[in-house]
């Protein structure tokens, strides 16, 4: 599938950051950011070494996982003061947040949101997302003109996908962009067999897509998703070990390793601007 889209560069690498997640306790990860300060800064450094957009999740004052509106509006104002990143709010929350909460995710007026296209097994938890659930939200970012990325944890969703597209129309921006979210226990294996039929699968109207490796599927997702032309998400999100047993202190450091991985690839980080126009994203300057 083709991946340059309009003047961007071809050879350019989209790199999202996922620093923080719901999954993950504080207590145990002391280096997870979860406080804006803390966010903020990772972003920046993030920012710095070569990612274009930040995908967000956030805490409330114990570092427990929280979709209050006026943290993350607060939040998306801190983060677009402070760097020039593409600014994506997750719609999924933690598995246990109800589904009307997700919705008013939008009301923060981010410039991208995530939106999972089916519900997924996630370890002993169930993540909940009905289609009509799947169709509202989607309908809902046209209107409020936020950037969907689509995150595909099955081949099911894959399929589901499609049928979204065709039923409702091309996202804001007319650009469809898709994250292939592997390793979960409960959706596709972080193989690259998994990889190769995922892409395979995408619908003709899908313009880039990234993937996501969970833990110790990171690197074999990255090199098979470089193989095939993808960009790559990274982060304390999905994965808390740089190598066996070895923590991983920071963020940024993933976001090196992924530049570095792309510059085996003839990649290059791509930049914020030619990120927004990579997403359709209104503001896009190339």
């Amino acid at each position: 599938m083709e991946q340059s889209v309009g003047s961007v560069d071809p050879k350019a690498l989209l790199i999202t950051v996922a620093p923080t997640g719901a999954e993950t306790a504080k207590v145990d990860v002391p280096q997870l950011p979860t406080t804006l300060e803390e966010l903020v800064r990772t972003a920046q450094e993030c920012e710095a070494a070569g990612a274009a957009m930040i995908h967000v999740h956030i805490r409330d004052d114990d570092h427990r996982p929280t979709l209050d509106l006026a943290r993350l509006t607060d939040t998306v104002q801190a983060l677009r003061e402070a760097t020039d990143l593409v600014v994506q709010l997750s719609t999924g929350g933690s598995v246990h947040d109800p589904l009307e909460h997700r919705l008013r995710v939008l009301d923060a007026a981010p410039d991208s949101c995530s939106l999972t296209m089916g519900t997924t097994n996630f370890g002993d938890d169930v993540f909940s997302n009905p289609w009509p659930f799947v169709c509202e939200l989607y309908q809902l970012s046209q209107e409020r003109e936020v950037v969907p990325e689509f995150e595909l944890f099955d081949l099911g969703q894959v399929a589901a996908l499609e049928r979204l597209l065709d039923t409702y129309g091309l996202p804001f921006g007319g650009r469809v962009h898709c994250d292939l979210v592997m390793g979960v226990p409960g959706g596709m294996p972080g193989t690259t067999d998994a990889l190769v039929a995922a892409v395979a699968a995408l619908p003709g109207q899908v313009t880039t897509w990234s993937a996501t490796g969970i833990g110790r599927t990171t690197l074999p997702v990255a090199l098979a998703a470089l193989s095939k032309g993808g960009h790559l998400r990274v982060g304390m999100e999905d994965v808390l070990t740089i190598s066996r047993g070895v923590p991983v202190e920071s963020n940024r450091q993933l976001v090196e390793r992924a530049v570095a991985l792309g510059e085996l690839a003839q990649r290059r980080p791509a930049t914020t601007a030619e990120a927004r126009a990579l997403l359709g994203l209104a503001l896009a300057e190339v």
